[in-house]
């Protein structure tokens, strides 16, 4: 068998949500959390304040949108924006990756929405943007998270649109420069780029979707957790801090801690450049290898965040789908085993493959350091494929 590689990561958290947490972190970080007081209580609510105003101010949010925090992660996020907003115009949704599919199922079988474009392609592409109509409403991933696939630009958004722009950025948020002035809703969970902990998310408005939100009332009934008017008028207190449910005061800290941090790094310009470098130290060793390749075709649309690999050894790629699926499992089952590499396969319904996180709380020196384990595990599982060939 292959020599084991001398060198380990020193965090083998490469999972694609939740994320690694922030260099350095600890229990400690927690110790200010204001536990077993009342989120509407003025210090807990100051708290939930500043995670939206410092959110705001790092990702340079426009100062006439807002922003809330809402339940359910970025998944609540998204169908608080679909189920509220959605109905006036007809739908355009772009979906190439799993998270896209879904929305499309929630327009199409739950809104049961009639006048609904889907625009798709599979993983590892990105759909025919020109295909968009500006005087339609439009949902779309900004990142694949299951696909590696990202948006290189948002200039298929016309400026001068009638319909609303409603993004999930949730593994862009943090990573990737966001076109504001393109955008109408934009939504993320803690759990992503920051590494923050899972059930909260983030809710962004434009003044063109506030002014949906007044002008529209929705054809179905509406959950207490997605209502976000009174008598016709914006629930303004949701955008500061007030919470239409009761939050994790404890996730709620660790947020504050993972923006507070991202201040020391250079606020975006320093996440991005950290992302970035994780994504060239792949690509770098991608470019050399004889097994691995992206599973975005064109390097323009390559994930910084969610970087997938495909295996494209004509040994592996001659198995059956079935061969392929063990062959994949094995391989992220190996990094696991020895430590090396936790949460790295490919999404339940991606290609075989592995799914290496990158976004800003992971070390590039972490990624060097794991990229000849995967070599390692490649050849050992090739040379066990060949011996039973034999």
């Amino acid at each position: 068998m292959t020599a084991k590689p001398d060198l380990r990561p020193n965090n083998p958290r490469f999972s694609s949500g939740p994320c690694a947490k922030r260099p350095g972190w600890s229990l400690a970080a927690l110790d200010g959390a204001l536990l077993g007081r009342s989120h509407r209580a003025k210090d807990p609510k100051a708290k939930l304040a500043e995670t939206i105003d410092l959110s705001k101010a790092i990702l340079g949010m426009p100062k006439d949108w807002r922003l809330g925090i809402v339940p359910a992660s970025d998944t609540g996020a998204v169908e608080m924006a679909l189920w509220s907003l959605l109905g006036p115009r007809g739908v355009d949704i772009l979906a190439w990756e799993s998270f896209s599919k879904d929305w499309a199922t929630d327009v199409t079988k739950q809104l049961r929405l009639t006048d609904v474009r889907v625009i798709s392609a599979g993983y590892g592409q990105l759909p025919d943007l020109t295909q968009v109509d500006k005087a339609r409403d439009l949902v779309f991933v900004w990142n694949g998270t299951t696909s590696g696939v990202r948006l290189p630009n948002a200039d298929f958004i016309a400026d001068d649109r009638e319909g609303l722009a409603i993004c999930d950025a949730t593994s862009a948020a943090f990573a990737m420069e966001l076109p504001w002035a393109k955008l109408d809703v934009v939504t993320w969970s803690w759990q992503k780029v920051l590494g923050g902990e899972a059930a909260h998310g983030m809710l962004a408005l434009s003044p063109r979707a506030v002014a949906r939100l007044e002008s529209h009332k929705p054809a179905w009934p509406m959950p207490k957790i997605f209502r976000m008017t009174k008598d016709g008028k914006l629930n303004e207190g949701i955008f500061k801090g007030e919470t239409i449910n009761t939050p994790s005061m404890l996730c709620v800290e660790d947020a504050i801690d993972g923006l507070r941090w991202a201040e020391s790094v250079g606020g975006l310009k320093g996440l991005i450049a950290r992302s970035e470098a994780n994504l060239a130290a792949i690509a770098d060793w991608v470019a050399g290898s004889d097994w691995a390749a992206f599973l975005a075709d064109d390097a323009a649309t390559r994930s910084c965040t969610s970087i997938c690999l495909k295996i494209v050894a004509p040994w592996f790629t001659a198995l059956d789908a079935d061969g392929q699926a063990a062959v994949a499992k094995k391989l992220s089952g190996m990094l696991e085993k020895e430590g090396v590499a936790l949460d790295a396969a490919n999404y339940r319904d991606a290609p075989p493959g592995l799914r290496i996180w990158g976004g800003a709380t992971v070390e590039t020196s972490d990624i060097k350091a794991l990229l000849p384990w995967l070599d390692w595990a490649f050849a050992s599982i090739a040379a066990e494929q060949k011996a039973t060939a034999a």
